[in-house]
């Protein structure tokens, strides 16, 4: 029926279409357009009755779909052929019987229940209710609230039962792997801002030493508010071995190093405590992570950048250096004061040496070939690109930042690299054929690339150059980081996008200066890491906790976390049922693996 509905209808609307053809040749204008207004209507009627018939159809098909499901069922059991009232010939209360069937046996032909029986049927047993899901240990609030009464031996330091030798071994180790990081990291930082040779003979060392002793006290004075703290309170409780203990130490260190970077590690610690409460939100359920979040986040912030860096007195320092490196000059605005005629000036006078040189090689053609390809194009008058048309500026830049990613990446993997230099030649070649070089290239050229792409077409599609082009173009080209997925850069450009605004406030007048603000969220942001660091793990950055482990020469490892399992923070999570070999003469709790003297 439903078939015979559609061609009826394609029937009708042909027919309707050729009368409406051949009547719009007969009529005028206006007698046409109320004639198609009519079939039109028409049509629509035609249409709607048409859907009427097919909603009675199938209303019809469902209410009769479970007589016709018994019927079969019953056919299948017993016989081919019954009576309109669902009887067999021959049968008890049949048309050929004189007595009717016994409700138990029409019940059974039936299909177990009589089809004619005004008896209402049995109530459906309602399914059970799901079971409740187990508790969650982080929100278990009488955990967080238990005391232990552990020493700080069979806690923190276990690998030595006294406390003082324990905090010379942290100290040294921590002055040692210190030195190692910071010493090359101020001779390469000296060498790229060329500095004179005054500043490696008198400043140097004392700038090196202090930024040593800082991330020393950071690490050593940490284990000793440990052991203090359980002298003083007499037993550990949920803050005292991480947040606790890692606060004033944090404190006490930053105000060793220079002032003058300070803020960079404060920046730089409140990313990680932010990624770390983060991550400690998704696990007890309180947050919902959204898919790429980090490219999101990173496109919300680039755009902000691009925007003040296209504003006057928008942004300063390392970050309008560092864009105007990646992006070019090009996309200044006081770049614009160069005058388009100087171009054109130079552009003569590089025709008129070409002309006159009579012998050209093959580099001098090639060289003229790009020329005439990069200028002889589309450019736009507001664009500032005065060498390129637009095609061939977007494509420079992202040849040239895909070659600066490329390099940058695998820079990096020469320390790893090179000890397979004699042993292993062959492990020489993953240095150029490694993914991750080509991801990063691939991140930073399509960034400028996108980014330039659409400044130039909001110049043509506008006819103008405004700033708030560099928000558009920004959000777009931060979609690049789909090459390259980094939660640590999308944090880190979030992070300096709010100092930016906060400083911005604070000049305009808006919003308050607080003093020692940046030595304050320092020491709560790396409290927070190391109390993540003792009681979550699973919840920090692996980078930070390689780190960690560096400084103090893999002994964070050595924890009882076994023990903290009481404060439902799943401690020892990542260490298996690792128990460390305790000395029961110095315990105030029996140890589970006691170390055995001969």
């Amino acid at each position: 029926m439903v078939t015979v509905a559609v061609y009826l209808c394609m029937v009708t609307a042909v027919y309707l279409c050729m009368v409406t053809a051949v009547y719009l040749s007969m009529v005028t204008v206006a007698q046409s357009l109320c004639m198609v207004t009519a079939v039109y209507l028409s049509m629509v009627t035609v249409a709607v009755c048409l859907c009427m018939v097919t909603a009675v159809y199938l209303c019809m098909v469902t209410a009769a779909s479970p007589w016709l499901m018994c019927e079969c069922a019953s056919r299948a059991r017993g016989g081919w052929w019954r009576d309109a009232r669902g009887r067999r010939p021959g049968a008890a209360g049949s048309l050929n019987g004189s007595n009717p069937a016994p409700v138990s046996q029409r019940e059974e032909e039936g299909g177990g229940r009589d089809l004619y029986s005004t008896k209402p049927p049995p109530p459906r047993t309602p399914p059970p209710p799901p079971a409740p899901p187990p508790p969650r240990p982080y929100l278990n609030m009488a955990a967080h609230s238990k005391a232990i009464p552990h020493s700080c031996y069979e806690i923190g330091h276990t690998w030595n039962p006294s406390c003082l030798t324990s905090y010379l071994q942290i100290t040294r180790s921590a002055l040692e792997e210190s030195f190692k990081i910071y010493a090359p990291l101020y001779l390469i930082a000296a060498i790229l801002r060329r500095r004179k040779l005054d500043y490696y003979i008198h400043r140097l060392l004392p700038e090196l030493l202090r930024s040593t002793s800082f991330l020393t006290t950071n690490g050593s004075l940490y284990i000793a508010f440990f052991c203090i703290l359980r002298k003083i309170l007499g037993r550990f409780y949920f803050w005292t071995p991480g947040f606790g203990a890692a606060l004033p130490a944090s404190y006490v260190a930053i105000l060793i190093e220079r002032k003058s970077r300070r803020g960079m590690l404060t920046l730089y610690m409140a990313n990680q405590a932010t990624e770390t409460l983060f991550r400690m939100g998704v696990t007890r359920g309180y947050i919902k992570p959204i898919r790429h979040g980090e490219v999101l986040l990173f496109c919300m912030t680039t755009a902000l950048f691009m925007f003040y860096f296209r504003c006057k007195d928008g942004l300063q320092g390392f970050a309008f250096t560092a864009l105007k490196f990646i992006m070019g000059k090009e996309e200044i605005p006081a770049h614009s004061l160069v005058p388009e005629t100087v171009y054109a000036n130079n552009e003569q006078n590089l025709k008129r040496r070409v002309e006159s040189s009579r012998r050209l090689n093959l580099i001098a053609l090639t060289k003229k070939l790009m020329d005439r390809i990069c200028k002889d194009g589309p450019r736009h008058r507001c664009c500032k690109h005065y060498e390129d048309n637009c095609i061939s500026y977007c494509i420079k830049g992202f040849i040239r930042m895909f070659s600066v990613g490329y390099l940058i990446q695998c820079c990096l993997r020469i320390p790893s690299i090179i000890r397979y230099m004699f042993t292993k030649p062959s492990q020489m070649l993953s240095l150029f054929y490694n993914k991750e070089s080509l991801q990063l290239g691939a991140f930073l050229g399509s960034f400028v690339s996108i980014y330039k792409g659409t400044s130039c077409f909001l110049r043509w599609v506008r006819n103008l150059d405004d700033e708030l082009h560099a928000l558009i173009a920004g959000f777009l080209a931060g979609l690049s980081m789909m090459f390259y997925k980094s939660t640590a850069i999308s944090m880190y450009l979030a992070s300096k996008m709010v100092e930016t605004l906060y400083f911005k406030g604070i000049d305009a007048g808006k919003l308050p200066y607080f003093p020692h603000a940046d030595s304050i969220i320092y020491a709560v942001s790396t409290a927070v890491c190391f109390h993540a660091a003792v009681l979550e793990v699973h919840n920090l950055r692996p980078s930070y906790w390689k780190f960690l482990l560096r400084l103090t020469q893999g002994r964070f490892r050595f924890m009882n976390r076994k023990v903290l399992d009481v404060f439902g923070s799943q401690a020892s999570k990542n260490f298996g049922n690792f128990v460390p070999k305790l000395d029961p003469r110095y315990t105030v709790v029996k140890p589970e693996l006691p170390i055995e003297f001969s």
